[in-house]
């Protein structure tokens, strides 16, 4: 286990006991059961909205759903959800909760120890579940495994985390945690290699993956091309050889694992897509020739708008994002809503994502607004974020309300088909049968 981990580990374990102590309701008693009365109901497999339906939740599950009022259920206490749409918990696939953008976060790498990063991302992760995200993919940082297990133990609040570890890129591509560095701390450090997540090789690939295996990854994560907040002047350029990146697919293959490709440009897109990767995150550049190879081989495109306006905005600000970073993140953060409806309107299949840590923890379902101006209906938006995620991250037993699947249950007031805005106002927050949120009852 490196430094990293072992800190991070640590720093959970001590976080741990006040939590575990004053929020015993983060994991579901074994026979506990509640009934929800909900006044409309969201259809993740459809995309409309139903009637009133009472769900019968017990042991972390829904078992039984009735249509039609408001049914008593006879010794389950209830919970009035009449005025509000439930659904099903939101999934944002593309998060980073140990860090949030700031001017300060590029200084902070070299001030701040692996427990500071520990000791934010808890705080992040739980403002993630109280927005109504019940699962997040999170996609590159060495906390998040750790976070992941502290959560499934009931220890800390937050949903329930898919881990990427460390981000797999080549020599100063934009994982490459030395970029920046000066020739002192170059030296000093050698160069990375594929334990530090740094490929240059169809045999470093391999490795690299396998060290992600090791460290307890759940999914892998690799940067195809430039990216906007690296310390780098292309925020475009391919940087994988379709060799390469079919090494670390294949190699995933072999741990069951499913493998995201952080892309803007245009020619490092299409080698990701042609080497088979699940999905492409952000698609800045997105071209024809990508689109239908895309559809060809059924590849994912999570847009993640909510970052591309955060660091347009933000690049209009004197001395928030480094000179270098800067013309970068005003030119392709403007770029990702247009690409959203382009690949919207070619047919490529959408899930969601936003990229949150770039911009704000907490504010991940503004995703939904954006995708709407963008011009992907309302439907298409909610079920991006439900079955469609489920889809992408392979599993079966989440993003629909149905008898059998997990009780991850979320409710706003208002009928999100008609106001997408009301997505913004999430006040009742179920995860596997816990509640967490009720109306009435502050974020905290």
């Amino acid at each position: 286990m490196t430094r990293f981990a072992v800190a991070a580990s640590a720093t959970l374990a001590v976080l741990a006991l006040p939590a575990s102590i004053a929020s015993a309701h983060t994991s579901p008693a074994s026979d506990t059961a509640t009934a929800l009365h909900c006044g409309k109901l969201f259809d993740a497999r459809s995309g409309k909205v139903r009637g009133p339906h009472t769900l019968l939740v017990r042991d972390g599950r829904i078992e039984q759903m009735i249509s039609g009022g408001n049914a008593d259920i006879l010794g389950v206490p209830a919970v009035d959800l009449r005025g509000h749409t439930c659904s099903p918990g939101w999934t944002d696939l593309h998060v980073h909760l140990a860090s949030q953008s700031s001017p300060q976060s590029y200084s902070e790498g070299f001030r701040l120890d692996p427990v500071d990063y520990a000791y934010r991302s808890v705080g992040y992760a739980r403002k993630t579940l109280m927005a109504g995200f019940t699962s997040v993919r999170d996609l590159g940082g060495e906390v998040a495994p750790h976070l992941r297990d502290a959560i499934n133990q009931g220890l800390v609040e937050g949903p329930r985390i898919w881990a990427a570890g460390k981000s797999i890129a080549t020599t100063g591509g934009h994982a490459d945690p030395t970029n920046g560095w000066n020739d002192m701390l170059s030296h000093l450090s050698g160069p990375p290699g594929p334990t530090e997540g740094v490929i240059n090789s169809v045999d470093d690939a391999r490795q690299a993956v396998r060290q992600r295996y090791k460290d307890g990854s759940d999914v892998i994560k690799i940067t195809a091309t430039g990216g906007v907040l690296s310390y780098a002047r292309s925020g475009d350029a391919p940087q994988f050889t379709v060799d390469e990146v079919r090494a670390v697919v294949d190699t995933a293959k072999d741990y069951g694992y499913r493998v995201a490709a952080h892309a803007h440009g245009e020619e490092g897109m299409y080698r990701a897509v042609e080497a088979g990767v699940t999905s492409i995150e952000h698609g800045t550049y997105m071209s024809d020739r990508v689109m239908k190879l895309m559809k060809e081989r059924g590849t994912w495109y999570v847009p993640t708008i909510h970052a591309g306006r955060f660091v347009a905005d933000k690049a209009k600000v004197d001395g928030y994002f480094p000179e270098v970073v800067r013309p970068k993140a005003a030119r392709i953060g403007a770029l990702i809503e247009e690409t959203a409806t382009r690949a919207y309107k070619g047919g490529v299949k959408i899930a969601f994502g936003t990229d949150a840590g770039v911009g704000p923890h907490g504010d991940n379902a503004r995703e939904f607004i954006y995708m709407v101006e963008a011009g992907i209906p309302a439907a298409v938006a909610l079920q991006a974020a439900t079955i469609r995620a489920a889809e992408v991250l392979g599993v079966d037993d989440q993003g629909v309300l149905a008898p059998g699947k997990r009780a991850d249950v979320i409710a706003m007031p208002g009928n999100p088909l008609e106001d997408i805005n009301v997505v913004m106002d999430v006040d009742f927050v179920m995860k596997d049968g816990a509640i967490y949120r009720r109306p009435q009852e502050p974020a905290r």
